[in-house]
């Protein structure tokens, strides 16, 4: 399949050109980059491999969950790529796509979510082909447990920006990638993967969410000892 795939939902941001097993990825990181350059990103790759995007199979994006800003960002242009073109959109969990760069078959995933939580997810890895054994949660870094049988890896930065709230964790795994981000090109083989049966209308593509809140109160903030 001929898949172009956008994913945004951590500081770095990329893109994935997907022809039939054949892929280029281009990368921008911070989040204040990412409107700026994404569709820079596509344009070029896409004149590149020397097609429009009415050439395409599909667009794939990173579902999330992940910032809000980028999340809104990665569906917005696959929709918008998608209704104009006239072509089907496969949505791919970030967490998933994390989980594929994992050289164990057991992948426990877990990102930062701010305001001192983790967004966390359990995988079974074969390949390209991905099992989903937790649905995508969210909770504080204390509360994540590590699966107590088999040889499982992990991946993503909640094991950088909570490593002493996760050390326990961290010790009881094979492995791990604690700078491990979600990226495009993880994502265009989990939709090529998925094929036709895995594409939905623009109008049904969505981002995940996983928690509603943005941001902590004031209260919030300070209960925590930081500064008003």
């Amino acid at each position: 399949m001929r898949i172009l795939a956008v994913e945004s939902s951590c500081e770095r941001a990329s893109a994935a050109l997907n022809l039939n097993g054949d892929i280029r990825l281009r990368r921008v990181d911070g989040h204040v980059n990412h409107s700026e350059h994404m569709l820079g990103l596509i344009r070029s790759l896409l004149a590149e491999a020397g097609m429009g995007a009415g050439a395409l199979d599909a667009v794939a994006f990173g579902t999330g969950p992940g910032a809000f800003t980028g999340l809104r960002l990665a569906c917005g242009i696959a929709q918008g790529l998608a209704l104009g073109a006239g072509l089907g959109v496969i949505p791919i969990c970030s967490l998933a796509a994390l989980a594929a760069q994992s050289p164990l078959p057991w992948a426990l995933v877990a990102t930062d979510a701010r305001m001192g939580e983790v967004y966390h997810g359990r995988y079974r890895v074969e390949g390209d082909r991905m099992t989903e054994l937790s649905a995508p949660a969210c909770c504080a870094p204390a509360a994540l447990a590590c699966p107590e049988e088999g040889e499982w890896f992990g991946l993503g930065m909640a094991f950088t920006a909570y490593g002493e709230a996760l050390a326990d964790v961290r010790a009881r795994l094979a492995g791990c990638s604690p700078l491990a981000v979600p990226d495009a090109e993880a994502v265009s083989r989990l939709a090529a993967a998925r094929g036709r049966a895995g594409m939905v209308s623009a109008e049904q593509a969505h981002p995940l969410y996983v928690r509603d809140k943005v941001a902590l109160t004031v209260a919030e903030r300070l209960a925590q000892g930081d500064k008003a």
